[in-house]
């Protein structure tokens, strides 16, 4: 297919869409020249959700998303082949309809070897030495190793590609370290990733980005995280916020290079990779523990119209999307996650992102820029969804976790940064990110020229998909 075809479909697409769900406004109003879109940001958003998914490339799930920066093709045939050393031979980019994959291992090392110096090469490699592929064997054979090749289109993850299509999608999205979960969730919600030796000394904290990448079942629920976090900024500000945890096991191992694991208890009040919070010291110096929440809270607070200014939500192992679990599931749950803000009087005031937390050691074929000491990671997926979103709009710019914490802070707290010179709790940390000429802020991805928040439309749980399995 030609990109021209490709772009004369989608705005095909766009416009049956629209006049299906009805929510383009015939009539648009233009902002006087004197009004900032963060002033305007300011007047419409009241209420920012960051919903974080489980271990996806970009290239996993939107490869082949129209007008992307997708897989390398010609004539509908990639262009790539990453190497196979067990089998000498090397593997392309391929179409799957298995519901549960297996991807790859994803620490700080296998980022490292993905990455391969900029060859985007390593993914295949990575998966035969977690696996102990030394010799073949049954399980080092057939699609089961090589899906970390794999990608899925719009036919396998309808809602997803439809938010894609009638919202915004950023196809630069990185992680904001090239490392795995606890890393990225640590740095979602503070712009740094550390091994601190004491609770009450954040200058006892060093920069980590792989935290030791391999965890005994009870270091996370011991760990100090010392430093400064985004809530400590919200709580001095008096800025409402939630943490939002589903109940079940962790969707990961606690040592990143593994690919199996005991299942490990996950709830709002046991700390661990994916609940950091009951970790940091200012939460529970602020007194903030109980902003930690089920998820079921979740859903209540949006449909009484009592959702807080900022809400992360973070899943269980059976929604999570992570490699081993159902994508189904993992896309039902987002959906009814977004249905419920949908169907609630928050909705025309309400800002949703949508990304997952890091590459999973699924192939993805952009090298991640290096801007500090710090090297983002593999690209992953990001979705804005809100009734002031662009319509159909993909975001090509460098962004991260970064943005987000810049989005929160301009939007709240007056551009406040978690600085350690100016935030009242000074901390080693070796930059401020959010403050970096390369950080971009979200803004362009909204349209408040809109004469009305565009109304709902909220998506079936279970879509016709062809994923089997």
């Amino acid at each position: 297919m030609t990109n021209h075809t490709s772009a004369v479909r989608r705005s095909m697409v766009l416009i049956v869409l629209a006049l299906v769900i009805g929510a383009v406004p015939a009539l648009t109003v233009r902002a006087s020249a004197d009004v900032t879109p963060l002033a305007q940001a300011q007047a419409k958003i009241k209420h920012v959700i960051f919903i974080t998914q489980e271990n996806r490339s970009f290239d996993n799930y939107f490869g082949t998303y129209p007008g992307a920066d997708g897989i390398p093709m010609v004539n509908g045939v990639p262009t790539v082949c990453v190497p196979d050393p067990l089998h000498r031979t090397c593997i392309k980019p391929f179409k799957s309809t298995r519901d549960v994959s297996v991807g790859g291992p994803h620490g700080a090392l296998d980022a490292a070897a993905d990455i391969d110096r900029g060859k985007m090469d390593g993914f295949i490699k990575q998966a035969e030495i977690s696996l102990l592929c030394t010799n073949p064997a049954p399980r080092c054979n057939g699609e089961a190793l090589v899906d970390n090749m794999a990608y899925y289109d719009g036919k396998s993850i309808p809602n997803y590609w439809k938010y894609a299509t009638y919202e915004v999608l950023a196809d630069h999205f990185f992680e904001p370290i090239d490392s795995w979960s606890l890393p990225s969730h640590l740095w979602q919600l503070s712009a740094w990733s550390a091994l601190c030796t004491s609770s009450s000394d954040p200058f006892s904290c060093k920069n980590d980005i792989a935290l030791g990448n391999s965890f005994t079942s009870d270091l996370p629920r011991n760990h100090n995280f010392a430093w400064t976090d985004i809530t400590y900024l919200l709580y001095k500000h008096s800025v409402s916020w939630k943490y939002y945890v589903v109940p079940g096991y962790q969707p990961d191992c606690e040592n990143s290079h593994a690919m199996s694991c005991s299942p490990i208890d996950q709830n709002s009040k046991t700390p661990g990779i994916w609940n950091p919070l009951p970790s940091f010291t200012d939460v529970k110096q602020d007194g903030q523990l109980g902003n930690i929440q089920p998820v079921d809270n979740y859903y209540q607070d949006a449909q009484n119209g009592t959702l807080p200014a900022v809400s992360w939500i973070v899943p269980s192992r059976g929604v999570s999307e992570h490699p081993g679990g159902q994508i189904k599931q993992g896309m039902a749950y987002v959906t009814s996650l977004i249905n419920a803000v949908m169907r609630g009087p928050d909705w025309n005031s309400t800002a949703i992102f949508l990304s997952w937390d890091d590459w999973g050691g699924y192939y993805d074929h952009v090298h991640p820029p290096k801007y500090d000491g710090n090297s983002y990671g593999i690209r992953v997926p990001m979705l804005l969804i809100s009734p002031w979103a662009r319509i159909g709009y993909i975001d090509h710019r460098t962004l991260s976790d970064d943005s987000f914490l810049k989005f929160i802070e301009d939007l709240y707290m007056g551009g406040s940064r978690l600085d350690p010179t100016t935030d009242g709790r000074p901390d080693p940390r070796p930059n401020v990110r959010e403050a970096a000429s390369w950080t971009n802020d979200l803004l362009p991805e909204f349209n408040f020229n809109f004469s009305s928040p565009r109304p709902p439309w909220p998506q079936p749980l279970y879509p016709k998909t062809d994923l089997v399995g």
